[in-house]
């Protein structure tokens, strides 16, 4: 059985890649993980592929093991892993508390690192990974400043996980988006305090996610940006001394 596991299939970018990835690679069926079981249930009917809704919260105690025993139990071909599970918080960080910054940190790397490294059994030559970590992986962000440290990370891992599995030729690309347009962003900041407000460029799920799929399939890039203004974006802070990166990010949103 060849498969598709897509992670946070139920909003977002993980939503895209489930709704459009069938335009590139047939699959018999994709694993669509998600916390909610009725939007993974209302996936069915708008993807052409059959769907397998997991409910599965991935920070839980045994949520590695449920999907370690439905990988033995059924002994899928997994030909794409896409993880787009993953959340942030925009606040000082004595706002956020150790707690949410540990949720962040679980979810957003460790839930990726070990559901990563117990599919790679099951993927063979000509497979495909993609992970989402975000533009804020190349900058240190106030007020963003966990969040942007875990997908430092997911850039990290990302790449070198790439270079490594390169001799089984298994792909691997990082997707790295600027402002996204999704529920992400009723999580990361209340409405009634925000802190992050000038958004330079606000992307389409949607459009992301279809660069990503052609970047994946057509190309060897490392990474997937979309947007000329992202791309402008990623070459100033590379080329910026953060402390400079980060005063202009600061005047950017206002904050002294």
């Amino acid at each position: 059985m060849k498969i598709a596991v897509i992670t946070g299939a139920s909003s977002g970018m993980g939503k895209e890649f489930v709704l459009q990835i069938g335009r590139e690679e047939q699959f018999d069926e994709i694993w669509a993980i998600a916390r909610s079981r009725e939007r993974l249930e209302a996936l069915k009917a708008e993807c052409t592929i059959p769907i397998r809704p997991v409910s599965l919260d991935l920070t839980a105690p045994d949520a590695m093991e449920i999907y370690a025993a439905m990988l033995r139990e059924h002994q899928p071909e997994v030909s794409l892993l896409v993880n787009a599970s993953g959340f942030g918080k925009f606040a000082p960080i004595e706002e956020v508390g150790a707690q949410e910054s540990a949720n962040m940190i679980d979810l957003n790397c460790r839930a990726l690192t070990v559901l990563t490294e117990l599919t790679l059994p099951y993927m063979k030559k000509g497979s495909r990974i993609a992970q989402i970590a975000s533009v804020a992986a190349y900058q240190p962000v106030p007020y963003i400043a966990t969040y942007a440290a875990t997908k430092a990370f997911v850039l990290s891992y990302t790449r070198s996980l790439g270079v490594e599995m390169e001799q089984r030729g298994i792909r691997v690309m990082a997707v790295c988006p600027y402002w996204t347009d999704s529920s992400f962003f009723d999580r990361a900041q209340p409405k009634e305090k925000r802190y992050i407000t000038n958004f330079t460029v606000m992307l389409d799920p949607a459009d992301v996610v279809k660069q990503a799929i052609r970047d994946l399939y057509h190309t060897k890039k490392p990474v997937s940006i979309f947007h000329w203004k992202v791309k402008l974006q990623v070459l100033g802070v590379k080329l910026l001394p953060h402390t400079w990166v980060m005063k202009i990010f600061l005047r950017q949103q206002g904050i002294k």
